[in-house]
């Protein structure tokens, strides 16, 4: 009944701004969807993640009016808030309302009194009265509030200490008056974002709407483009046309550039701080060819092995130098299973695809034992010459019992995965991914892994991987890289030539 009479409503404000300022304002099918989702009884908090323009600013604002104006809620003395970063990011939605009450009609706009000094702030003295007003992300400024409803806006941008804040202290405030929080935003540039958390894992009373297209596709994709931005079909926001002429430019200027335009208009879960990217999606695609376009496995392998803990991923990756092909496989341990561990870490049915396409097994009850999960790997390689097997010399004493168990006797290489074997692994890495020196089939298990990958930088420019931005397993990219950076450094080393024969 609320989400019935809020659609009325909605449909009967006038558009405050841009080409089609004063005609009726019309619903897409996706804002309706939010709307009823949104004013379910049994929600308490909806999140909506969707592209840069498709109007979730502008539909919140709209909601946040009839709430003062009391279409649908009548308690007396209604508050709305409307929470951003700082002021001027709140006063984007305070000025949508701002524009709709100067549609109303005249005995209605008169009812509004809208203060713009340093208060933000749209009062209605209507019946029963309400106030809409705006606050930045300090949780002491909201404490004692008592909101009907509250508009998180951007919470994908919001600092982590002070954002959590303010937001611990609206919702606090929620219960009582049986009040609703709208949580908009883009995609935040990684899993581990409170934003992130609240579409990955929503507590009960949560309805959450994230239009985010599958990852690793090209920039360019018309389709998965819609799917971010289903405004763009409905004459809301940017056309087709102007989403693809950006992503083209985007993908002619790469770096940054490229990377915001998956983060803002495709609402893609990637870093735009080009700097702390391990490597960006585009530049991993490059890799990526057909099975059968696929080079032979000819020459010496070099395995790369990430072991895994009591409860973590273990990852394994093949890589014959010679010919540039790389092979990837993991393994989970059975309990839990692999769609609670999808779950848990964030990712969906990530891993159960995983597991269909191959790429990921399961072994074990509790943890993956590491000898019969070398010996597997070694099936797995079937012919291939293993030359050596690199891998973290923190686990060397684990490494060596594993390959006695699996009865593989060839040399183990340890490497640090700090700054100083680590800077120079990922440099020899990505020098060979640039070159077109890696080939692999299409892997969701690595995609997977270098979109969730980033470096820390030292003071003197030295890169080591981490996994601090996501909830997701880098497990593979780990691997991949000892793998491709021991086959590097045989490929540049000169060979040996023997000495001619002296007959004396």
């Amino acid at each position: 009944m609320s989400a019935e009479r809020a659609i009325t409503f909605l449909e009967g404000l006038k558009i405050p701004e841009g080409p089609h300022a004063g005609k009726p304002l019309r619903l897409a099918g996706f804002q309706k969807q939010f709307v009823v989702g949104a004013l379910a009884p049994s929600n308490m908090v909806a999140a909506l993640s969707i592209g840069r323009g498709n109007a979730k600013t502008a539909l919140a604002a709209g909601l946040a009016l009839g709430a003062v104006i009391g279409e649908w809620d009548k308690q007396p003395r209604r508050e709305v808030i409307f929470a951003a970063r700082n002021r001027d990011q709140a006063k984007i939605a305070f000025n949508f309302v701002c524009g709709y009450v100067g549609g109303l009609p005249k005995a209605k706009r008169d009812q509004f009194q809208i203060r713009r000094g340093s208060r933000l702030e749209v009062e209605f003295a209507g019946a029963g009265g309400g106030l809409a007003r705006c606050v930045a992300a300090d949780g002491r400024s909201i404490l004692g509030g008592a909101p009907v409803l509250a508009i998180l806006d951007e919470r994908a941008a919001w600092e982590k200490d002070k954002g959590d804040e303010l937001e611990n202290g609206i919702l606090s405030g929620l219960g009582k008056r049986g009040g609703r929080a709208l949580i908009i935003s883009t995609s935040a540039p990684d899993d581990a974002n409170s934003f992130s958390r609240w579409l990955d894992a929503p507590p009960p009373g949560t309805y959450t709407q994230e239009h985010r297209p599958a990852p690793g596709l090209p920039a360019d994709d018309l389709e998965s483009l819609l799917v971010a931005n289903p405004g763009a079909l409905e004459g809301i926001g940017s056309s087709p046309e102007w989403l693809l002429a950006q992503a083209r430019r985007a993908i002619a200027r790469g770096g940054s550039a490229l990377s915001s335009f998956r983060n803002l208009n495709r609402n893609e879960r990637v870093a735009a701080d080009n700097r702390s990217v391990l490597v960006t999606v585009d530049e991993w695609l490059s890799a990526e060819v057909a099975p059968d376009a696929l080079p032979p496995r000819e020459g010496e392998c070099i395995l790369g092995v990430d072991l895994g803990g009591s409860r973590s991923m273990s990852a394994a990756a093949l890589f014959w130098p010679r010919t540039g092909r790389l092979e990837a496989i993991a393994s989970f341990a059975g309990n839990p299973s692999l769609a609670d561990r999808g779950a848990a870490d964030g990712v969906g049915s990530r891993y159960v695809e995983m597991k269909e396409r191959g790429e990921l097994s399961v072994l074990g009850e509790n943890v993956v034992p590491a000898g019969p999960w070398l010996a597997s790997i070694i099936k797995l390689a079937d012919d291939a010459t293993i030359s050596c097997i690199v891998g973290d010399r923190f686990r060397h004493a684990e490494f060596l019992e594993a390959m006695q168990s699996a009865g593989l006797r060839v040399p183990f290489i340890a490497r640090g995965m700090g700054f100083r074997d680590g800077s120079e692994d990922i440099e020899r890495f990505r020098s060979a991914l640039f070159e077109r020196k890696i080939k692999v089939s299409p892997s969701l298990l690595l995609r997977s892994a270098f979109a969730d990958a980033i470096t820390l930088i030292d003071p003197a420019g030295n890169h080591k991987v981490t996994k601090s931005r996501s909830c997701g397993r880098i497990d593979a990219a780990c691997a991949a890289i000892l793998a491709v950076g021991e086959g590097r450094r045989r490929v540049a080393r000169p060979a040996k030539q023997a000495r001619a024969a002296l007959w004396v």
